[in-house]
């Protein structure tokens, strides 16, 4: 029987590639100074149809549960950013601000499969909490570009597509567009670079503007021209020799209603995949879900491993960066070899002295040909043998990749290994 279509199965080999992602998001997320937090798989389906928008309701995968002997609507999480909003406004007092917290959990989507989409996926989400600053939204870009640098790509290979909410709201509103008309705009903007310009002249006739055109929507979209509130961000990312990852193109809104200000999507140069990440400004989110209790501006990004993944596998660089790091997890540091099998208590206990000093320790589970022994050793990547025989109360430490050994004492196996 077969797994359910979209859904992963990692053997090994892809688990250790998948945890490889994942460290690194962890690593780079810490070195900027985020802290972790996790939250539940399942949430209220009321937190997700509040803010979120049509487009990820139409996507959730529906959980009915008994509570307290009624039904309970629930939705496995699509993203982590309702969650994230639900968990600081029950405790927003308790942090100090900015909060900077990240998370990598598994997140699932009922939509169509494709490349670099599947319905269940893992993602690096960071996110800024209690800041208004420009200088927040760099830095979250900021830790978005070094979390792709550390995997291997460079500016030749990825690139931050920046453009402002704020700056369409503008435009919509000196147009006479009104504020609740607002969110059915911007899916018109952001279908419009994939649409033939037919469609989104119908889509534009709804609002009934006269100086609403595909031509006004387009020439404002190809406009390089920051606006106010992305130059400040423009110039701290400059000052950090990041500026040429950057480029604006106010083609980018980004698809969900929460987002308010500075948005941003992530892609290869090549244009072969989906965007790699993306996000922006939600200052009004943790307001609107706390019924105006807490209000906090807020801002954050998603980081996908499936896309990722394809990139990788596509990239020289970072492939070769991958493939040490999985060999790493799959090999051992000291294989114990056993001559004679009525010395496996002695064995036994080499072993569990060398775990526990935090050796990646192998040795044969039942009696195997000394020859049979060393070529496990060989295809596990051990990097030191210790052989157990004859020579007992002595044993031979062998460096496996030069052939050198030396006979030392068996209570000084550690004391040798660490030279």
């Amino acid at each position: 029987m077969q797994s359910l279509p979209g859904f992963s199965e990692f053997y090994p080999d892809d688990c250790a590639q998948r945890n490889y992602i994942l460290e690194t998001w962890r690593t780079v997320a810490r070195r900027y100074g985020f802290v972790e937090y996790d939250g539940p798989t399942v949430e209220p389906l009321a937190l997700y149809e509040k803010k979120s928008g049509g487009e990820l309701v139409g996507q959730l995968f529906a959980v009915t549960a008994l509570a307290d002997g009624a039904a309970a609507k629930g939705a496995l999480r699509p993203e982590m950013t309702p969650t994230l909003a639900r968990m600081v406004m029950a405790k927003a007092r308790d942090y100090k601000k900015p909060m900077k917290w990240f998370s990598v959990p598994n997140c699932f989507r009922h939509e169509r499969q494709q490349r670099g989409r599947l319905r269940e996926f893992y993602q690096l989400n960071m996110d800024i909490l209690g800041e208004t600053a420009a200088a927040a939204d760099a830095e979250l870009i900021a830790a978005c570009v070094d979390t792709l640098r550390a995997f291997g790509f460079t500016e030749e290979d990825v690139v931050v597509r920046l453009s402002s909410r704020s700056a369409w709201q503008q435009f919509f509103a000196n147009l006479g567009g009104k504020p609740e008309d607002e969110y059915a705009f911007f899916q018109v903007v952001d279908k419009s670079e994939r649409s033939p310009e037919e469609k989104t002249t119908e889509a534009l006739a709804q609002f009934n503007l006269p100086g609403l055109t595909t031509e006004s929507v387009l020439t404002f979209m190809r406009s390089k021209e920051p606006v106010a509130d992305l130059k400040g961000v423009l110039q701290d990312l400059e000052a950090r020799g990041l500026g040429k990852y950057v480029a604006v193109d106010y083609a980018i809104i980004r698809g969900l209603a929460y987002y308010t200000g500075v948005v941003f999507e992530v892609f290869d140069r090549s244009k072969k995949e989906r965007a790699l990440a993306g996000g922006g400004r939600y200052d009004g989110l943790i307001k609107l879900l706390s019924d105006g209790k807490v209000d906090l501006p807020a801002l954050g990004f998603g980081m996908g491993n499936v896309v990722l993944g394809n990139l990788i596998e596509e990239n020289a660089i970072a492939k070769e960066k991958r493939t040490a790091w999985c060999k790493t997890q799959h090999s051992c540091d000291v294989f114990v070899v056993l001559t004679q099998e009525a010395q496996r208590p002695q064995a036994l206990k080499i072993v569990q002295q060398l775990r526990e000093a935090g050796y990646r320790t192998e040795f044969a589970l039942t009696e195997t040909k000394v020859n049979k022994q060393f070529q496990s050793a060989e295809s596990l990547g051990a990097k030191s043998a210790v052989v157990i025989g004859e020579e007992w109360p002595q044993v031979k430490l062998k460096v496996l990749a030069s052939r050198e050994e030396q006979l030392i004492a068996s209570d000084a196996i550690l004391s040798a290994l660490a030279k």
